[in-house]
């Protein structure tokens, strides 16, 4: 019987990859979009924590090809080429404004950026690749001497397609957050796999722009805190222990049976109930702090999520195919006394309570602020981000003819090392697993380890 909780293992390697060509990738047929023309992005679209790539990978083996890679290659470009006429914002630019805030805006001879690279190892030397590894970096294209977080300027979308001795491939993605939400994102990949596997231009639902819909008010009506894009100095020993020296990921298989266990015993004492997201939230939460011995106890630290909105727009309902950013960051504090100490139950209070706060009005409140009082760094003071995929339908909207992905998600956490991710299990008859990859420094993994699989 498998534990309850698994540490996942990775080897340390190198690929050496070649890059065959560069190339852009224009749409198959004109456009909605001229040269010159711009579309506006909304505040939600436009966050500090959204100016940034999305990098995942998708890997294919050669029993599920059935033909030549030259074949592979020249399906995804085009069935790229036919899906960026309806998807065209993926062909423009983001460039700044005046003001700061981004746009997207459309030049001749734009498109996507599509590379075809070759690599000497077979899949089967990557080790386990159902574990997210660092060093499948080279499987994602960044350009030489490219600065952190640029999104100006750039390819909203990059692909790099990666053959393998063995005949399988990589699908490498860097998706501009600014342009779609994670559901966004599954809707667009699913759109291109589809065409690719079909042959014919598939879009269901039809795509929808409509950020306008996120307007500010007029005037900007902030009826909130918004604690979440505060900047706190930092007076406690959480970031120094993450970021002065190097972090190290770590994988961990979380079982439905104690996802079930835990979610019993975190139940708040209100009896109101919590979802598993909150209790391992909570959890997870307290046993990071806690392996990291933050000091002072006094100090208050942060946990945000994301918050999918969509479902609370009741006076503007959004369309069907919408796929830009319909999500709110939700935020709770603690002292680190109040984490060590604490319950369980009372964390997961913390939490709930900040998912359910997330309301229309909240959001509202959200673009008013970005409006009034744009942030304009990041800011990592006392704060740990979880952020969940396990409802992505990552896995389903990445057969592009060739089957399901052997693997499909995030690669390397620790430029971020204040980010969680909970990932779903990558098998295709799912157990219920998830997987929680999370950065700590060597000297506090074993201890986050005893307390991840412990619940008190």
């Amino acid at each position: 019987m498998a534990p309850w909780v698994e540490e996942l293992y990775f080897p340390h390697l190198t690929i050496p990859i070649n890059i065959d060509s560069i190339s852009p990738v224009l749409p198959a047929a004109p456009i909605a979009a001229a040269p010159g023309d711009r579309l506006y992005l909304s505040n939600l679209d436009d966050m500090i924590g959204v100016r940034v790539f999305t990098p995942t990978v998708y890997f294919y083996r050669s029993n599920r090809l059935g033909f030549g890679q030259k074949l592979v290659m020249e399906t995804l470009r085009d069935a790229l080429a036919r899906v960026l006429v309806p998807y065209y914002p993926f062909s423009g630019r983001l460039r700044e404004t005046k003001n700061g805030k981004l746009e997207v805006f459309f030049g001749p001879d734009q498109g996507a950026l599509m590379v075809e690279a070759y690599s000497e190892m077979a899949l089967a030397e990557l080790g386990d690749l159902a574990v997210p590894n660092p060093a499948w970096t080279s499987l994602i294209f960044q350009f030489p001497d490219e600065e952190p977080y640029k999104v100006v300027d750039m390819p909203p979308l990059i692909a790099q397609v990666t053959r393998f001795s063995c005949g399988g491939f990589s699908l490498g993605l860097r998706i501009c957050h600014c342009l779609c939400d994670g559901l966004g994102a599954m809707q667009f990949v699913g759109a291109w796999a589809a065409t690719a596997k079909t042959g014919t231009l598939m879009t269901i639902p039809k795509p929808c722009w409509d950020r306008e819909i996120f307007l500010p008010r007029d005037p900007p009506r902030v009826k909130y805190p918004h604690i979440e894009f505060m900047r706190i100095d930092d007076g406690s020993t959480l970031t120094l222990a993450l970021w002065q020296v190097k972090p190290i990921q770590k994988c961990y298989r979380i079982s439905r049976e104690f996802q079930a266990h835990l979610k019993s015993l975190a139940q708040p004492k209100d009896h109101f109930g919590c979802t598993t997201f909150d209790a391992m939230a909570a959890h997870v939460w307290k046993s990071w702090v806690k392996a990291l011995d933050v000091k002072p106890l006094d100090y208050e630290l942060r946990l945000t999520f994301s918050v999918n909105a969509r479902s609370k727009l009741k006076n503007l309902p959004l369309k069907d195919g919408f796929y830009g950013n319909a999500v709110c960051v939700a935020c709770t504090t603690s002292t680190v006394s109040e984490l060590l100490n604490g319950c369980l139950q009372d964390t997961t209070w913390f939490v709930r309570e900040a998912r359910l706060g997330v309301s229309e009005e909240y959001l509202r409140s959200t673009v008013d602020y970005i409006e009034v009082d744009r942030p304009k760094r990041l800011e990592f003071g006392g704060k740990l981000t979880i952020t969940q995929w396990t409802r992505f339908s990552i896995y389903e909207s990445a057969d592009f003819g060739w089957g399901r992905p052997v693997y499909a998600g995030p690669i390397d956490l620790t430029p971020t090392p204040q980010v969680c991710v909970l990932l779903p299990e990558g098998e295709a008859i799912s157990s219920g697993a998830m997987v929680v990859c999370i950065c700590l420094p060597e000297s506090a993994a074993n201890k986050f380890k005893d307390l991840l699989s412990f619940v008190e």
